[in-house]
């Protein structure tokens, strides 16, 4: 097959999975961002400022609960009866609960069924959210010129820096243009019901995108077929869900702590600006779009591993220094040390993620090892990191010394683990024996 007649697939199947990967993110990234802001006052009141600020980013977790879910039940059906209906799927779920979220009455309106229905929802994004990733990685990763798999794929995450770009851009542009208290009232429902014309869009790239080329020309020809693609991953490579695991906590912590915890932490415990700080986000947004592509760039010309092994030493150095930052309210530093951990340690992790983990399973069964192993990931080592770092806070007696070591530790772990990981000699990436990525 000519590099032409390969690149030609490749490339719209990068488009759809960057566009897919805007529409879902931007639905995910918009409730922690507006939890963070509001939730603890129009879903939990009658409670301490401290025990509803729990309270919200307990609900901003509840997603990510049903994210490993979504990629058990996502993923049998990807790698069953192929990986473009899932995604479509996937994207029509969340959009539903994004605007169902801008259309909820509050608790002064129906009492405890106001955060009861949030968390519903929540949990249906976490759901959709939970197939989006593998569907999205291995459309890209399995329709990609075998020598560009990192750049063809990194649309996956730029996607997602594109929905915090947006999200974060809809709830500012809200916030500054309506007076505060019709901002609090009515004004933060406006992002989430725009949500519906992104999915739109999304849906309509999506479906004019053609399955994997994997999937039709191997794995629906294969009378070998898996009835349970995620047992078959288990007993293949059963430790590939731990490295995965490992490998994720260096993005994970990086990007939580600044975009979604930084946010809350720095507005309430020191009183910093909160559009300032919305401006960092979109700031460290906008600078992904260039380094995310250029980080896989460098990873398909050189090596992965040691991409990524930069990303989580940037981790391990930008700990401590960013919330120092916060504590002595320098807008410069502030916005120094999140891009050292955003758009260094994040964006060289996620800038290789994609043919990295898929690698680890074989093409039979890998949207449902690769999927499931990375929204575990995101349960241990995302979703809950706001409600942890605001507990070790409020144990510290407002200490962000705990937080700072958490993170720390966090990108030490993925640091060790980059470390010890090693590739076997790689066969064909598209068929369903390809190259495993192991640790020594």
């Amino acid at each position: 097959m000519s590099r032409r007649s390969r690149s030609g697939p490749g490339a719209r199947a990068a488009v759809a999975s960057f566009v897919g990967a805007v529409a879902d993110w931007y639905d995910f990234f918009l409730y922690g961002i507006v939890a963070g802001l509001l939730f603890d006052e129009l879903f939990f009141p009658g409670v301490s400022p401290a025990v509803g600020t729990l309270a919200a980013w307990s609900t901003f977790g509840v997603g990510f609960l049903f994210r490993p879910l979504g990629g058990i039940v996502f993923g049998h059906f990807g790698d069953r009866v192929g990986r473009k209906k899932m995604l479509i799927l996937t994207m029509l779920i969340m959009g539903l609960a994004s605007t169902l979220i801008g259309l909820l009455p509050t608790y002064d309106d129906i009492g405890i069924w106001a955060p009861l229905l949030l968390v519903a929802l929540r949990a249906a994004q976490g759901f959709a959210v939970g197939g989006e990733w593998g569907g999205a990685a291995l459309m890209a990763v399995e329709n990609a010129p075998r020598r560009w798999r990192s750049l063809y794929s990194s649309g996956v995450q730029i996607g997602a820096s594109v929905g915090l770009l947006l999200a974060t851009a809809a709830v500012q542009f809200a916030s500054t243009h309506l007076p505060q208290q019709d901002f609090r009232e009515w004004g933060w429902r406006i992002p989430f019901l725009a949500s519906g014309a992104i999915v739109v869009i999304g849906l309509v790239v999506r479906a004019a995108v053609p399955e994997s080329r994997v999937f039709t020309e191997h794995i629906t020809a294969d009378p070998r077929r898996r009835r349970l693609p995620l047992i078959a991953a288990v007993r293949a490579h059963p430790s590939g869900f731990l490295t995965i695991i490992g490998l994720r906590f260096v993005e994970l912590l990086t990007f939580y702590c600044v975009t979604a915890f930084g946010l809350s932490y720095g507005t309430e415990e020191f009183g910093l600006s909160r559009d300032t700080l919305l401006d960092i986000n979109l700031i460290v947004g906008s600078v992904a779009l260039v380094t995310i592509p250029a980080f896989a760039y460098l990873a398909d010309r050189y090596n992965p591993r040691s991409v990524y092994l930069w990303g989580a030493g940037l981790g391990i150095l930008g700990a401590l220094p960013f919330f120092a930052a916060l504590h002595f309210g320098s807008t410069a530093l502030i916005l120094v040390t999140a891009i050292l951990l955003v758009n260094g340690a994040h964006d060289l992790a996620v800038a290789v993620q994609q043919p990295l983990f898929t690698d680890m399973f074989g093409a039979e069964y890998r949207y449902s090892g690769a999927g499931v192993g990375y929204q575990l990931a995101s349960v241990i080592g995302g979703g809950f990191t706001p409600l942890i770092a605001s507990t070790l806070v409020l144990w510290a007696g407002g200490s962000w010394v705990p937080v700072a070591l958490y993170l720390l530790i966090g990108c030490g772990i993925s640091f060790t683990v980059a470390l010890n990981l090693h590739a076997s000699r790689p066969s064909q990436p598209d068929k369903p024996s390809v190259r495993r990525l192991q640790l020594r």
